[in-house]
């Protein structure tokens, strides 16, 4: 099967008129890592950048060597080149503060900030995140401060609701209950009080049994307060959507060749697809290479098959249960020098033939490992290393197949976590060489 073209990172960040580029997919696939990489890299090949991001691990505020990130944006010192990099992380309830602080006079202000339900829906209402999430962005591009801003979207259950959870609540903010809500206020006079006795009674009786009736009063008081503010909501949620559909924007999709991620990925391509939003590629962190990749699994346990039998079948039971003795690769006794010794010579005396021959292969270091043995566990590795690399091939095959079109860039497995911006720098470096990365692997 033919491979997936293969993404070009580099010319992406170049393009001045690439302003906003969003990392998204399921968890734990490296988003705000990739997303911080990204962010580098552009901003040392010259751009100014700002990275969002929604993980509340703090990861990005330690590889990026500051203390904390907030809902402000700070720079990020020891970055090369001309360009400059800044981050931040969403504070969803600061956000909604500063939207109803920009948006009503300080008296309401005040008197919304301080309503119990406004407290609990900006701090964890279903939907709040992902809407702060692109009130912020709205915020950082209209201010056209930053070249670039590169959005970690947040870790949800489904990779759809950044897209979804806006509207949804919206929609809440703006409908029909609301407006219900409001409108005794509206109305005012005799007409606003027969219908508060003859409807309202009625609906507020039933809601105050559900929700108990401090909450309904909260409920009510939060919404008259909000009355000029609802409308709002809606708006900046629709223009940042159509932002996000802008021929400014890029989508990277991000995943782990595995197949549950992969399978997220799949539905969001088509999900971005059906909703015309820009997708630029797909980012499949994690995957792992050899450097012996020409031996494969079967003709790596031919082999150690064929050491086994040379033994006699010596402790062939053991061999296929365990790699190696005790499950180490070599032997991890004291290793010092006056230990290596048996037999009572010395480390001066010549071997009793004098030749290096006389090491046979058959022959037992002191921790009772034969060569042969430490062969055979070896190659068996090697054969469970290239069947993971065999499964990683089909499942990155079943996804270029149902999308052809989508450009990969694939980034190896490395050793250990990203924790500093050398560590970052490296990553970037991967992502953007994936013509070398694509023969290597």
């Amino acid at each position: 099967m033919d491979a997936a073209a293969p993404l070009d990172i580099d010319p992406l960040l170049d393009d001045p008129k690439t302003r906003i580029v969003v990392c998204c997919g399921s968890g734990g696939v490296g988003k705000t890592t990739t997303a911080a990489a990204l962010g580098l890299r552009a901003a040392e090949r010259g751009r100014k950048v700002v990275v969002l991001t929604i993980d509340p691990a703090r990861r990005l505020a330690q590889s990026m060597g500051i203390d904390s990130l907030d809902n402000t944006p700070r720079r990020v010192k020891g970055v090369e080149g001309d360009g400059e990099l800044h981050a931040m992380m969403l504070d969803m309830k600061r956000t909604f503060d500063e939207i109803v602080e920009a948006h009503a006079d300080p008296e309401r202000a005040r008197a919304i900030l301080s309503n119990p339900f406004y407290q609990s829906l900006s701090a964890g209402f279903a939907g709040t995140q992902e809407y702060m999430a692109m009130e912020k962005l709205g915020q950082l591009r209209s201010r056209d401060a930053w070249d670039l801003i590169v959005v970690d979207t947040p870790p949800s259950r489904s990779a759809l609701d950044f897209l979804d959870a806006p509207k949804r609540l919206g929609s809440f903010l703006d409908g029909k209950f609301i407006r219900l809500l409001m409108a005794p206020a509206k109305m005012g006079g005799r007409a606003g009080m027969k219908f508060l006795n003859v409807g309202m009674s009625m609906m507020t009786g039933t809601l105050g049994k559900l929700l108990g009736g401090q909450l309904l009063r909260d409920v009510q008081t939060f919404v008259a307060a909000m009355d000029t503010m609802f409308g709002g909501f809606r708006t900046r949620a629709d223009a940042t959507y159509r932002l996000l559909q802008a021929p400014g924007t890029a989508f990277l999709v991000v995943a782990a060749p595995e197949r549950d991620a992969l399978r997220e990925a799949a539905y969001f391509v088509e999900r971005l697809a059906a909703d015309t939003m820009p997708l630029a590629g797909l980012v499949l962190n994690r995957v792992h290479g050899s450097g012996a990749a020409r031996l494969s699994a079967e003709r790596a346990l031919a082999a150690a098959e064929h050491l086994d039998e040379d033994r006699g079948g010596e402790d062939r039971g053991e061999g296929r249960g365990e790699n190696l003795v005790d499950g180490r690769i070599v032997d991890q006794g004291s290793g010092k020098a006056e230990d290596r010794g048996t037999g009572g010579s010395s480390p001066e005396a010549p071997s009793p033939t004098g030749s290096e021959d006389s090491a046979s292969k058959d022959s037992a270091p002191e921790d009772g490992v034969s060569v042969d043995r430490l062969t055979a566990g070896l190659l068996r590795l090697h054969a469970e290393r290239m069947q993971v690399l065999a499964r990683e091939q089909r499942t990155r095959d079943r996804f270029t197949a149902l999308h052809p079109e989508v450009p990969v860039a694939e980034v190896a497995a490395l050793p250990g976590d990203v924790h500093d911006l050398a560590g970052l720098r490296a990553l970037g470096e991967r992502l953007a060489a994936q013509e070398e990365t694509a023969g290597a692997l």
